[in-house]
């Protein structure tokens, strides 16, 4: 029989049996919907094949929390333009709802003066934390390790620390960040131009590096692994120790370009610490931003991690520090 090459741009789409992984201790398949079908398009680049899913009680409520989060938004957004369809498309990058004005502090605001924001946070958050106990459980039916929940955790960790964590630590809700598009960017704009600009944090620098890092490794790898395809290079632990593999093949080539090599199992570590890393370092760099240190570009200067400039203009008092005073 003639040897057809095929990788990710020339995939063979596989149809066959879907009894369902078998669970520990011998329990059988939880219930799934029974239904399945195939997608050719979908196939070209992934797996061509929908269903069956696995909701449960812990997904339903997950997405049911959602979808009255989403809603209090977008509803919040459609009154915003009076109710217009037309300006609702036109303007929703734009569009936001905004949390509470500083003077309620921690309090409850009125519906229409942040409480629709207080809502829709709570069960935003109700909603990713169901997810996050979603995939922590799924994992151990299937007999997995919860690598994907500890790292979904790092990410809900920088989220928990810019709606909730540091807003209380700060004594204002109104320090959150809103919901939407540009308002949300224009946001972190006025929070770097606020705090003495943020790429003097110490904490951003690094959740930087491991982002940048994160997207060197996951090319280099994804690249090795499609470069050594033809080989089977998919299949990598069992070709460990064999002569003339993909695996033996992909190592030879970074010993020869840089004189060292990540292993199949270590470069998945690696990616897995940098992408975790991220959002962990950068929910530091914020958490701190504000509680105890007001100003990073001053901080950076005083331990010597920055220059200091000339200031042709004098610095003036923060307009929230004045708040109350004649």
């Amino acid at each position: 029989m003639k040897f057809e090459y095929h990788n990710l741009f020339s995939q063979i789409q596989v149809e066959g049996p879907d009894a369902g992984a078998p669970l520990e201790h011998g329990q059988p398949p939880h219930p799934r919907t029974k239904g399945r079908f195939f997608v050719d398009l979908v196939g070209r680049i992934g797996s061509a094949q929908f269903g069956p899913i696995y909701l449960g009680w812990l997904g339903f409520a997950s997405a049911i929390c959602f979808f009255i989060a989403f809603e209090i938004v977008g509803l919040n957004m459609m009154a915003s333009v009076n109710w217009d369809p037309i300006e609702f498309v036109r303007q929703l990058p734009w569009l936001a709802l905004d949390p509470p004005p500083p003077h309620y502090g921690l309090g409850l605001p009125p519906l229409n003066d942040g409480g629709w924001y207080m809502l829709a946070g709570f069960f935003l958050t109700v909603s990713i934390m169901l997810w996050w106990a979603r995939t922590y459980r799924r994992a151990r039916a299937l007999g997995m390790g919860t690598h994907v929940a500890w790292a979904f955790a790092s990410a809900i960790w920088l989220y928990l620390v810019l709606g909730l964590f540091r807003p209380a630590l700060m004594g204002s809700w109104g320090e959150a960040v809103p919901f939407g598009l540009f308002p949300h960017l224009d946001w972190t704009a006025a929070f770097s131009m606020r705090y003495g600009n943020l790429f003097y944090n110490p904490f951003h620098a690094l959740s930087i590096v491991f982002l940048y890092g994160s997207t060197l490794l996951f090319a280099m790898h994804g690249a090795t692994v499609l470069a050594v395809s033809r080989y089977g290079g998919e299949r990598e632990i069992g070709q460990v120790v064999d002569p003339g593999t993909a695996m033996e093949r992909s190592a030879l080539f970074w010993r020869w370009t840089m004189g060292f090599n990540a292993t199949f199992e270590s470069i998945h570590k690696w990616a897995w610490w940098f992408a975790v890393l991220t959002t962990l370092t950068g929910g530091i760099g914020i958490l701190l931003t504000g509680t105890v240190v007001d100003n990073w570009y001053l901080w950076a200067v005083k331990h010597s991690f920055a220059p200091e400039y000339n200031m042709p203009y004098p610095i003036l008092p923060d307009p929230a520090t004045l708040e109350g005073q004649p």
